[in-house]
């Protein structure tokens, strides 16, 4: 939406910026604040300033100066993309270190936060170094270069990395204490040593590959995340070599061993009750081959060895033919992820200085791409401690509530069902077994003709594609659009495209110069002398596995609207049938853009006609700086705008004069908040829609993306109160972000009750699931 549009609208003026606003004079009370202009000089590299709010007369002059339009556009008024996904880590390693979360569950955290900056690494600051190497000086949204923001991100996530090492010191001590020892190969004791020696020797010996680097071997290939030892051996000669050993992947980082009652070396804590069960005692596989090196290198000296692990860019370059050689395009690039460009080399204190100059020399690695750590290493390997069968120590499980239909039926006829009515599931307090039940009831109904569907990233051993190749083989029609670009999903994707192909499925790998985000599967079926079109829409991915650890939203429904809409859309994925609108549905790239600023623009009218606006709006990520601004317009006319935004959001709340009807929440909890619901409030007669667009440009304008509306009204009513209320009213694990960016961990009150949104929902889900 351009500023013209936005003048001929009428909006406050306030919202409009050049010589060309001429806005009316403020009454006294309109003028006790006004937003002071922002500074001619370009503010301080890394420094986020808000505008300053200017106390002005309450008595009007006689003849009062115009006030200075507010430029909506001010950087000052856009918080950094990069800083804050940073603040997102930050949240989730805050679960790390909450004493309130069970122990192990803690530890999971500290491993998700570790994936994740790895992550972060990999994609976000490998594209901010591939900026600075083009020489490109375009500003972020917040004024930034890419040098600016490089220096920023990297300064922010080696301090948030380091608190992350004493998270896990703080955690090893209450592990200790718990009966789970995480023990250096030195701490063992006889025989415990025994136990690790001899793994040793079965296990780790074979897989071993020592690569020397001479004047007659070149520096080895390290390929991405791995985990590696750089060794100085001295040769009988009395010659100095390096060399580098890397760790076996397929063997556990944390290698446990069988051991007597032991107190642990280096347990400070004493236990404050006894551990339940038998204790658990671990070595650090590195530990184990260090203390081995001897018969890795018989005849030499081994002087030092030290761990390091290499972080690469992660980005796949694709260059999208026809479908065959985009798949064996995605295939080379997968292939070439592992040794892309390096962006960062973990390493430990105890490196060497010389033994750091091989590695940025030979890795062509700016200084600065060296992160010094406390060990350990690669902290994702701390996820292997969450098997341990140790239920105290980790979150109570439930089973998801069943799905509550028709006459409690042992076989429920779920065609009828969803004929009856719209069903809306939110896993995973409700299970998402209704949908891969309908799927396996689809394959083997010989009513069903088709099934068409959209995979995203559905992962091993899928009961989804299971049913499509059964499908396939009772002889229905099945296409799936499989998206390929699934960053780290290629492989897996790849494997079920030629598995699916293999029996007969139509395979499509998605439209040329756009992903395919979408989640959405049609059942078509003969009923009598008609066809009736079933349809499941949802915010997450066909992944049993994630469907128990992510909150998401799946609708089914059997809505000819929906249903005619859907078979366009699929038309448009597998061939060529392009529409520039849909009866019901929003699809990016042609109209979820648009069709949300109709409904905000919408939501400005309701407020300047006095029947007030409201949105609610609850999505992974806000960075879109047309999305930005039309938020700030809505505010400014007096729109009420919560936004529930788990992950990155650029909208800088609170401002005076410009944001202050805008309140930024975010909820990291025991589930990843994934659902997608964007509420308007429309004067009482509520607009609701659900998908899996985020609001960024990537999902608005370089996706296929779907947003559906909601239309029974008590789904309405649930949507709300489930997915929306109760995480505004969550006191326990929200938090809230101020006016300059910071988040602050809601409190409970004096009087005021616990609330729990995801514990509330359990419980509300475990009252209505079965007995075990």
């Amino acid at each position: 939406m351009n500023d013209e549009t936005v003048g001929a609208g009428g909006l406050p003026s306030s919202v409009l910026s050049g010589d060309e606003a001429q806005p009316a004079a403020p009454s006294p009370a309109e003028a006790a604040t006004r937003v002071r202009p922002e500074p001619t000089t370009p503010p301080q590299a890394g420094v986020v300033t808000v505008p300053e709010i200017e106390p002005m007369p309450l008595v009007a002059e006689p003849e009062p100066a115009l006030p200075p339009a507010v430029d909506l556009t001010a950087p000052a008024l856009y918080l950094n993309r990069e800083m804050s996904l940073l603040d997102f880590q930050e949240r989730v390693l805050e679960e790390a270190e909450d004493s309130a979360n069970p122990l192990l569950e803690r530890v999971k955290f500290l491993s998700i936060f570790s994936s994740n900056m790895a992550e972060f690494y990999m994609v976000r600051v490998a594209g901010l170094k591939q900026q600075v190497a083009a020489g490109v000086r375009d500003l972020s949204a917040d004024g930034l270069t890419p040098a600016e923001q490089l220096q920023l991100v990297r300064d922010r996530a080696s301090s948030l990395l380091r608190r992350s090492r004493r998270a896990f010191k703080a955690l090893r001590d209450e592990l200790c204490a718990a009966g789970i020892y995480i023990l250096d190969y030195d701490e063992l004791d006889d025989a415990q040593k025994r136990f690790a020696d001899e793994y040793f020797e079965s296990y780790v010996y074979p897989v071993l590959t020592p690569l020397a680097f001479d004047p007659a071997r070149p520096f080895p290939h390290i390929s991405n995340l791995s985990l590696n030892l750089a060794i100085l051996i001295r040769t009988p000669e009395g010659e100095e070599r390096f060399a580098r050993v890397k760790m076996p992947r397929a063997l556990p980082r944390l290698v446990p061993v069988c051991a007597p009652e032991a107190s642990g070396p280096h347990c400070e804590l004493k236990p404050d009750q006894p551990s339940r069960g038998r204790a658990f005692h671990f070595v650090w596989l590195e530990q184990l081959i260090i203390s081995h090196m001897d018969m890795i290198f018989p005849g030499s000296e081994v002087v030092e060895a030290h761990a390091f692990r290499v972080t690469r860019d992660a980005e796949v370059a694709i260059q999208e033919l026809e479908a065959e050689d985009l798949l064996e395009t995605i295939e080379e690039g997968v292939r070439k992820r592992r040794f892309g460009s390096v962006v960062r080399v973990t390493v430990t204190p105890s490196l060497p200085d010389f033994v750091r100059d091989i590695l940025v020399e030979n890795l062509k690695l700016d200084p600065e791409d060296i992160v010094v750590l406390e060990p350990p290493i690669g902290a994702s390997n701390l996820m292997e401690l969450y098997k341990i069968d140790r239920p105290d120590l980790k979150d109570t499980p439930f089973r998801p509530a069943p799905l509550q239909l028709l006459d409690d039926e042992e076989q429920v006829d779920l065609f009828a069902a969803i004929r009856e009515r719209d069903i809306l599931l939110h896993r995973p307090f409700d299970s998402f077994e209704p949908f891969v039940d309908l799927l396996k009831q689809a394959a083997s109904d010989p009513d069903v003709l088709a099934i068409k569907m959209t995979l995203y990233r559905v992962g091993k051993d899928s009961p989804v594609v299971e049913a499509l190749l059964e499908a396939a083989q009772n002889g229905k029609e099945v296409a799936a659009l499989v998206e390929l670009k699934a960053r780290f999903d290629e492989e897996s994707n790849i494997g079920w495209a030629r598995r699916l192909e293999q029996e007969g499925v139509h395979v499509v790998y998605g439209v040329l110069g756009l992903k395919t985000h979408s989640k959405i599967a049609l059942i078509v079926r003969r009923e009598g002398k008609r066809i009736r079109r079933y349809l499941h829409l949802g915010t997450g991915n066909y992944n049993v596995v994630t469907a128990t650890q992510y909150t998401d939203l799946d609708f089914l429904t059997a809505d000819e609207a929906m249903g005619e809409d859907a078979t366009e859309l699929f038309n448009f994925l597998t061939g060529y049938a392009l529409r520039e609108s849909y009866e019901s549905f929003l699809v990016a790239p042609n109209t979820i853009r648009s069709g949300l600023e109709g409904l905000v623009m919408r939501e400005i009218e309701h407020a300047r006609a006095g029947r007030g606006g409201h949105m609610i709006l609850k999505a992974n990520s806000l960075v879109d700086a047309k999305v930005t601004k039309l938020l700030y317009e809505a505010s400014i006319a007096g729109v009420k705008i919560e936004l529930l935004i788990r992950g990155i959001c650029q909208v800088r709340p609170g401002v005076l004069g410009v944001s202050e009807n805008i309140r930024v929440r975010s909820v990291v909890g025991r589930f990843l908040e994934h659902s997608r619901v964007y509420y308007f409030g429309n004067a009482g007669d509520p607009t609701v829609l659900v998908g899996s667009a985020d609001l960024m440009r990537r999902n608005l304008d370089r996706r296929v993306e779907i947003l559906f509306p909601i239309k029974d009204p008590s789904l309405i009513k649930r949507l709300k109160a489930d997915a929306l209320d109760i995480y505004f009213a969550d006191n326990t694990h929200a938090r809230d972000m101020q006016p300059d960016g910071t988040y602050v961990r809601a409190q409970v009150a004096e009087g005021e009750e616990r609330v729990d949104a995801q514990q509330t929902l359990i419980e509300r889900s475990m009252r209505h699931a079965p007995s075990s």
